[in-house]
């Protein structure tokens, strides 16, 4: 079974922790032990796991994802959104995530969150869990 979430971004380029949503949807499913798997079905988003006890972490991240990929540096594609592409692509569109005890099995400062590059907009994520 595939589950859904809508996840609104506020921001341009915006991490948005999601964990306790993903938390959620694990828990609906009844399911104790296996693999979630997380995808992002956008081009210019993404999903990744990173410290979630200090927001400036997330802010350190867009900042220098920017200096990484900057917005305008002569990039050719029409749309004007050459850096989310590029962004997404190194964060990449999915995570796997261990299941134990129906919970998501992460650690002590980890948590879920997905990246926003193009925003802000209304996107989707995907789980779906593969029962151990």
């Amino acid at each position: 079974m595939i589950q859904e979430l809508s996840i609104q971004t506020q921001q341009h380029c915006q991490f948005k922790e999601i964990t306790a949503e993903v938390r959620k949807l694990i828990k609906q499913t009844g399911i104790s032990t296996g693999i979630a798997v997380l995808f992002v079905p956008h081009t210019t988003a993404a999903v990744t796991i990173n410290e979630n006890a200090d927001p400036d972490v997330q802010t350190d991240m867009v900042s220098g994802f920017d200096k990484l990929v900057p917005l305008h540096d002569n990039y050719r594609h029409a749309e004007g959104n050459s850096a989310a592409h590029i962004k997404s692509s190194l964060v990449g569109v999915s995570e796997t995530l261990l299941i134990a005890a129906g919970e998501p099995v992460l650690g002590t400062w980890q948590g879920i969150y997905f990246c926003e590059f193009d925003g802000p907009r209304t996107r989707k994520l995907y789980l779906t869990i593969i029962a151990g």
